[in-house]
């Protein structure tokens, strides 16, 4: 029986689709609030921090998305499925999100959040691993693929740390959340860089 192979084309259109749904429903979550002035500007700004870290961490895995899906020339059955895998795990951040703010920011809730994190972050590590067995067969894998794969890797352990720090200083824990944002700015720039002065590469 032959084995169904999808472009990438079609993988990244409907990702595509299902991550602009998902910052969507975390938009309409913000509401506007009963207080006037500055005293209602107070009052939803931590709504607003936690919009942030969402959005970010959310369109941070769609760039990097993008950019590992077009390094291979067919998705098979095995990237399909961790395909599906990642969107799945990511379409939850928005409940895990509207959970943290309806329970206050507290410990639990947060740590959570940030568990809810690692599992989306494995699941994206699985879809790296499945494209780079492609690649690694066609010859087409690079060490910046590699150094990549070290960031999920470290993006992960931070991950680790901040959940049983999220019971003693839940706002700190959220902190170190940022901050892995902030860690994939840098091989995001990189990629950037590295397709508008491209190889010589076959095709």
């Amino acid at each position: 029986m032959a084995h169904h192979v999808a472009t990438p084309a079609r993988l990244e259109a409907f990702s595509d689709g299902v991550i602009a749904v998902i910052i969507t429903i975390m938009v309409l979550e913000l509401k506007v609030p009963h207080q006037d002035g500055l005293a209602g500007l107070r009052a939803v700004f931590p709504t607003l921090c936690l919009y942030l870290i969402s959005f970010a961490f959310v369109g941070i895995y769609w760039i990097n998305h993008h950019h590992l899906v077009h390094r291979t020339e067919e998705a098979d059955d095995l990237i399909l499925y961790a395909n599906l895998g990642f969107l799945f795990c990511l379409s939850l951040l928005p409940f895990f999100t509207s959970y943290v703010l309806e329970k206050m920011m507290d410990s639990f809730s947060v740590a959570l959040y940030i568990a809810s994190m690692i599992v989306t972050g494995f699941s994206f590590l699985l879809l790296r691993l499945a494209i780079g067995r492609r690649l690694r067969r066609s010859g087409r894998l690079e060490a910046e693929d590699t150094a990549i794969q070290r960031k999920n890797y470290l993006s992960l352990f931070v991950y680790l740390v901040a959940i049983p720090l999220a019971f003693q200083h839940p706002r700190v824990a959220l902190g170190l959340v940022a901050f892995v944002t902030v860690i994939w700015i840098t091989p995001t720039a990189g990629i950037k860089s590295h397709r508008e002065h491209p190889r010589n590469e076959p095709g």
